[in-house]
């Protein structure tokens, strides 16, 4: 409960930010958290566009995942090392799967085959044929984005908590932009970040803390190859840990999936 007071606490003071107020010290003690969401909102935008050189997006990145990291590390709820938080992972009640009312057999592949990290540059649009993910897919035969077997939106769950760092709504059918609407959230205690792809309607806010198993978005079709009717609906879930240098580490989030707790 102290550390989600701390998150409350630094949160009530930061919510009210304008864009003209975003510092270019990454690193200064004095930035706000949705500070810190909207120089990453404004980085990852320029990344998509290849409006900044790579070199130049791994020098943002770092900066302000050191920030983040920086301003939670004052918490005495946050493991200090890697051992801690290797410990918390491994017990079955961190993690929440990310999709209401669907079990790990949804996951995509045999035993999380589909994930494939070689080659994966954040920092790079132009790089293509990694896969650093896991697709977990839902019985939408019409591809309506409505659950068969409900007959209702499929949600999508944080898998843990964390702070939203990012997100987007403004895909549409047509745009080449991959990932279509998607979230970042941030999780200070692994100090990694969670990626959730193509998504129908996206229900949190940069800034915004939400809870391991809280509704974050409903599932969708949205992306570039997503979109088309030869891709069965799926959530694209991705987990980056960041390094000693600030920088990501793509990492296979298939173990912590079949661990997680369920949500009917």
């Amino acid at each position: 409960m102290r550390f989600v007071g701390l998150v409350v606490a630094v949160l009530a003071g930061s919510v009210n930010v304008a864009s003209s107020q975003i510092m270019a010290d990454y690193s200064s003690e004095d930035t706000t958290l949705y500070e810190y969401c909207s120089q990453y909102q404004i980085l990852y935008t320029k990344i998509r566009e290849q409006t900044i050189t790579p070199d130049s997006a791994r020098q943002e990145f770092s900066a302000i995942m050191r920030g983040l990291q920086n301003r939670f590390r004052s918490s005495e709820t946050i493991p200090s090392d890697s051992a801690q938080r290797d410990s918390l992972r491994r017990l079955g009640t961190y993690f929440s799967f990310p999709i209401r009312g669907y079990t790990t057999s949804a996951i995509g592949g045999s035993h999380g085959e589909g994930y494939r990290g070689n080659g994966f540059d954040l920092f790079d649009y132009a790089v293509r044929g990694s896969h650093p993910a896991q697709d977990i897919f839902v019985v939408d035969r019409n591809q309506d984005n409505i659950d068969d077997k409900t007959g209702q939106p499929v949600d999508i769950l944080a898998m843990s908590s964390g702070l939203v760092l990012a997100i987007e709504t403004d895909w549409h059918p047509g745009s080449e932009y991959r990932g279509g609407n998607w979230i970042w959230i941030y999780d200070p205690i692994l100090n990694g970040l969670f990626y959730y792809a193509h998504n129908n309607q996206v229900d949190v806010r940069p800034g915004q803390w939400v809870q391991a198993g809280q509704k974050i978005a409903e599932m969708g079709r949205s992306g570039y190859n997503a979109y088309k009717a030869r891709s069965p609906t799926h959530l694209h879930l991705m987990y980056l840990q960041i390094q000693p240098d600030g920088l990501p580490q793509p990492l296979n989030t298939y173990s912590w999936l079949l661990t997680a707790k369920l949500s009917k």
